[in-house]
Protein backbone atom coordinates (compact mmCIF):
# COMPACT_ATOMS: atom_id res chain seq x y z
CA UNK A 1 0.00 0.00 0.00
CA UNK A 2 0.98 3.48 -0.62
CA UNK A 3 0.37 5.59 2.21
CA UNK A 4 0.19 8.93 3.57
CA UNK A 5 -0.42 10.55 6.89
CA UNK A 6 -2.55 13.84 6.23
CA UNK A 7 -5.03 16.22 7.53
CA UNK A 8 -8.29 17.29 5.21
CA UNK A 9 -9.45 20.50 5.03
CA UNK A 10 -13.22 20.28 4.85
CA UNK A 11 -16.25 21.15 2.59
CA UNK A 12 -15.53 25.20 2.74
CA UNK A 13 -12.26 25.18 1.67
CA UNK A 14 -13.32 22.43 -1.31
CA UNK A 15 -15.88 24.38 -2.33
CA UNK A 16 -13.50 27.31 -2.49
CA UNK A 17 -11.21 25.49 -4.45
CA UNK A 18 -13.98 24.01 -6.71
CA UNK A 19 -14.53 28.13 -7.05
CA UNK A 20 -10.86 29.34 -8.00
CA UNK A 21 -9.38 26.42 -9.62
CA UNK A 22 -11.51 26.69 -12.83
CA UNK A 23 -9.82 30.40 -13.35
CA UNK A 24 -5.88 29.04 -12.40
CA UNK A 25 -6.32 26.13 -15.06
CA UNK A 26 -7.15 28.64 -17.75
CA UNK A 27 -3.97 30.21 -17.10
CA UNK A 28 -1.85 26.97 -17.21
CA UNK A 29 -3.63 24.46 -18.97
CA UNK A 30 -1.52 21.65 -19.59
CA UNK A 31 -0.21 21.53 -15.85
CA UNK A 32 -1.52 18.60 -13.78
CA UNK A 33 -4.19 19.92 -11.46
CA UNK A 34 -5.20 18.63 -8.03
CA UNK A 35 -8.91 17.71 -8.03
CA UNK A 36 -10.56 19.78 -5.08
CA UNK A 37 -11.42 16.55 -3.30
CA UNK A 38 -7.92 15.41 -2.84
CA UNK A 39 -6.53 18.57 -1.63
CA UNK A 40 -5.26 17.70 1.92
CA UNK A 41 -1.70 18.79 3.56
CA UNK A 42 0.47 15.88 3.95
CA UNK A 43 2.14 15.53 7.11
CA UNK A 44 3.90 12.43 6.27
CA UNK A 45 4.60 10.74 3.23
CA UNK A 46 5.66 6.78 4.34
CA UNK A 47 5.37 5.45 0.46
CA UNK A 48 5.13 1.40 0.11
CA UNK A 49 3.71 -0.34 3.09
CA UNK A 50 3.00 -4.25 3.82
CA UNK A 51 -0.01 -4.87 5.32
CA UNK A 52 1.45 -5.99 9.05
CA UNK A 53 3.55 -2.47 9.03
CA UNK A 54 0.30 -0.54 8.25
CA UNK A 55 -1.47 -1.68 11.22
CA UNK A 56 1.16 -0.34 13.38
CA UNK A 57 1.29 2.73 11.40
CA UNK A 58 -2.31 3.13 12.56
CA UNK A 59 -1.08 1.95 15.94
CA UNK A 60 1.22 4.72 16.13
CA UNK A 61 -0.77 7.47 14.88
CA UNK A 62 -3.82 6.76 17.38
CA UNK A 63 -1.03 7.59 20.23
CA UNK A 64 -0.96 11.02 19.07
CA UNK A 65 -4.58 12.27 18.44
CA UNK A 66 -5.65 12.98 22.17
CA UNK A 67 -2.67 14.86 22.50
CA UNK A 68 -3.64 17.51 20.07
CA UNK A 69 -6.74 19.79 20.58
CA UNK A 70 -8.30 20.84 17.27
CA UNK A 71 -7.06 23.76 15.02
CA UNK A 72 -8.25 26.23 12.70
CA UNK A 73 -5.70 26.87 9.60
CA UNK A 74 -6.56 29.84 6.56
CA UNK A 75 -5.69 29.48 2.89
CA UNK A 76 -4.44 32.29 1.47
CA UNK A 77 -1.67 33.68 -0.99
CA UNK A 78 0.20 31.43 -2.30
CA UNK A 79 3.51 30.97 -4.44
CA UNK A 80 5.26 28.06 -6.45
CA UNK A 81 8.68 26.04 -6.09
CA UNK A 82 10.85 25.74 -8.81
CA UNK A 83 12.88 28.43 -11.05
CA UNK A 84 10.94 31.89 -10.38
CA UNK A 85 10.62 31.74 -14.55
CA UNK A 86 9.46 27.84 -14.91
CA UNK A 87 8.27 26.63 -11.48
CA UNK A 88 7.18 22.69 -11.18
CA UNK A 89 4.70 23.23 -8.38
CA UNK A 90 1.85 25.90 -7.50
CA UNK A 91 0.91 25.83 -4.34
CA UNK A 92 -1.70 28.07 -1.62
CA UNK A 93 -0.60 29.28 1.66
CA UNK A 94 -1.29 28.20 4.88
CA UNK A 95 -1.60 30.57 8.30
CA UNK A 96 -3.57 30.71 11.69
CA UNK A 97 -2.69 28.03 13.58
CA UNK A 98 0.11 27.15 11.80
CA UNK A 99 2.40 26.61 15.10
CA UNK A 100 0.06 23.78 16.45
CA UNK A 101 0.33 22.24 12.97
CA UNK A 102 3.89 22.29 12.90
CA UNK A 103 3.99 20.17 16.60
CA UNK A 104 1.27 18.04 15.48
CA UNK A 105 3.34 16.94 12.04
CA UNK A 106 6.69 16.78 14.25
CA UNK A 107 4.54 14.23 16.70
CA UNK A 108 3.54 12.62 13.92
CA UNK A 109 7.00 11.92 12.60
CA UNK A 110 8.23 11.05 16.41
CA UNK A 111 5.75 8.17 16.24
CA UNK A 112 6.59 6.87 13.48
CA UNK A 113 10.59 6.68 13.36
CA UNK A 114 10.30 3.54 15.36
CA UNK A 115 8.74 1.69 12.54
CA UNK A 116 11.53 2.69 10.23
CA UNK A 117 9.85 6.01 8.81
CA UNK A 118 12.55 8.64 9.12
CA UNK A 119 11.56 11.92 9.22
CA UNK A 120 12.43 15.12 7.01
CA UNK A 121 15.74 16.43 7.58
CA UNK A 122 14.12 19.86 6.46
CA UNK A 123 12.14 22.22 8.92
CA UNK A 124 8.31 21.43 7.81
CA UNK A 125 6.38 24.32 5.70
CA UNK A 126 2.76 23.84 5.47
CA UNK A 127 1.63 24.63 1.91
CA UNK A 128 -1.38 23.32 -0.46
CA UNK A 129 0.02 21.75 -3.49
CA UNK A 130 -2.56 22.69 -6.54
CA UNK A 131 -1.07 21.64 -9.42
CA UNK A 132 2.36 20.29 -10.91
CA UNK A 133 4.16 20.59 -14.54
CA UNK A 134 4.25 17.98 -16.43
CA UNK A 135 7.79 19.02 -17.93
CA UNK A 136 10.81 18.57 -15.29
CA UNK A 137 12.17 21.38 -16.20
CA UNK A 138 8.78 23.42 -15.34
CA UNK A 139 5.76 25.62 -16.75
CA UNK A 140 6.01 29.06 -17.32
CA UNK A 141 2.44 29.21 -17.01
CA UNK A 142 2.41 27.98 -13.47
CA UNK A 143 4.31 31.74 -12.70
CA UNK A 144 1.40 33.56 -13.44
CA UNK A 145 -0.68 31.19 -11.35
CA UNK A 146 1.48 32.38 -8.69
CA UNK A 147 1.49 35.77 -9.01
CA UNK A 148 -2.85 35.22 -9.47
CA UNK A 149 -2.55 33.51 -6.15
CA UNK A 150 -1.19 36.27 -3.84
CA UNK A 151 -3.86 37.87 -2.66
CA UNK A 152 -6.08 34.81 -2.49
CA UNK A 153 -8.34 34.11 0.48
CA UNK A 154 -10.20 30.62 0.51
CA UNK A 155 -11.22 30.80 3.74
CA UNK A 156 -10.86 28.50 7.10
CA UNK A 157 -10.72 25.04 7.74
CA UNK A 158 -11.03 23.50 11.28
CA UNK A 159 -8.57 20.26 11.05
CA UNK A 160 -9.98 17.90 13.83
CA UNK A 161 -8.20 14.52 12.60
CA UNK A 162 -5.61 12.61 11.39
CA UNK A 163 -6.02 11.09 8.32
CA UNK A 164 -4.28 7.93 6.62
CA UNK A 165 -4.87 7.98 3.29
CA UNK A 166 -3.81 4.85 0.53
CA UNK A 167 -3.15 6.23 -2.67
CA UNK A 168 -4.39 3.99 -5.52
CA UNK A 169 -5.35 4.32 -9.10
CA UNK A 170 -5.03 8.07 -8.60
CA UNK A 171 -7.69 8.15 -6.03
CA UNK A 172 -7.08 9.02 -2.15
CA UNK A 173 -8.60 6.25 0.42
CA UNK A 174 -9.06 6.90 3.94
CA UNK A 175 -7.61 3.73 6.29
CA UNK A 176 -7.83 5.20 9.35
CA UNK A 177 -8.94 8.59 11.03
CA UNK A 178 -7.59 9.65 14.67
CA UNK A 179 -9.48 12.30 16.45
CA UNK A 180 -7.33 15.43 17.49
CA UNK A 181 -9.35 15.15 20.84
CA UNK A 182 -7.61 17.14 23.52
Amino acid sequence: MRLFVAVTLGSAIESSATTELPRLKGLAPRARWVPPSHLHLTLSFLGEVDAQKAVAVKEALASVGPSHAPLVLTIEGGGAFGAPAHPRVLWAGVGGDTRALGALQADVAAALKPLGFEPEHREYTAHLTLARAKVPRGDRELAECARALEDAKWGEARVDRLVLFESLGGKYHVRAEVPLSR
